[in-house]
Formats: structure tokens, sequence, C-alpha cells
């Protein structure tokens, strides 16, 4: 009987990481599903679903074999289904802000609040000339009052000091 679980990895990025990663969990007997990946600072950091024929077990054997060479950490979880299910985001919102502690939060607690469902969120500091900037950009869904809710959230930052543009990218979407 095949199993799922959901896979974490993360350790200082060095070239090919995915390509050896990725062969040597295959050629374990390791189906891979649905990943995101990408490098934080100096840290590569991944999170895939995996298909095993064996149980948790032997699949940390595995990853300890595939994962020790390459210095990353990992951590496993059993799922009860690997099967994707793919949400396209309704909007996309890109947001600037002075950096500081606690601006993931005043911006994504008010969306939430809003209607707003986040499937993706990525941010970053921003560099040389752009120093003291902190930069989120995020994708999701809209439940509730739709749209006009989150302008209003937006808004409402706006006058905080953190400037938005928000992009609708489903038609259907008001």
């Amino acid at each position: 009987m095949k199993n799922w679980f959901m896979l974490s990895l993360i350790g200082l990025d060095q070239p090919r990481i995915v390509a050896k990663l990725s062969a040597g969990l295959c050629k374990s007997g390791c189906n891979l599903g649905d990943s995101t990946m990408g490098r934080l600072g100096n840290y590569f950091t991944i999170k895939l679903m995996v298909e095993f024929e064996g149980d948790k077990n032997s699949l940390v054997s595995v990853i300890t074999s595939v994962c020790g060479p390459l210095n990353l950490d990992s951590h496993l979880v059993q799922i009860e289904d690997g099967s994707p299910q793919h949400f396209e985001p309704d909007v996309r919102i890109s947001l600037f802000a002075e950096d500081r502690m606690g601006v993931i939060e005043d911006v994504t607690v008010p969306l939430a609040d809003a209607g707003l469902n986040i499937l993706h969120l990525e941010s970053n500091l921003g560099e040389n000339s752009e120093a003291g900037t902190y930069y989120i950009h995020l994708e999701g869904t809209l439940s509730g009052e739709g749209l006009p809710k989150i302008y209003q959230v937006l808004e409402k930052l706006e006058k905080k000091g953190i400037k938005s543009h928000l992009i609708p990218v489903n038609a259907q979407v008001s």
C-alpha cells in the first residue's frame, strides 16, 4: 500500500541540491508530488508531498540516507491524501511598508477578517537603496463580501503607511 507524506527540508544552499535531492528520493522509491521550494537568505528550503510504498520509519531511513550528505534537516508528517487540489487565486496583492516588527500581522489579520484566504505569501526586505522597505506579495481567494471589503482594508492600511497594489486575476470576482 502506498502512503503519502509531507516532507519539509532546510539547509545551507548549494549547487545541484534540487537535482541530488530529487534523484536520490526517486531512486529510493519515492514518487514526488506537489512541491514548493525557495531560498531564504543563504538557506534552501523545500516542502514536498511524497508517495512511498513503505511506512513512515522506512521513509525516514531513505530521507536520512539522501539528505544526510546534503546536510538537510527534515521534518516528516504522514498525510491522508496526496492528490493535488489546486486553487486558483482570485487576487494578487503587493504591499510595501517600512520594515518593523508586526508588519505581517498588520496586513494578514485584517485581510483574513475581510474574507481573504491566503494561498501564498512571500516577503522580503529591500536591498541597498531600498533598505528599510519590507515587501509582501500574496495571492488568495475571496469569500464573504468580495473585493469591496478588501479595498476597504487596503485603504485603512494606506493610512498606516502601508502602500498596496491589488490585481484581480479571476474575472468572476467583483
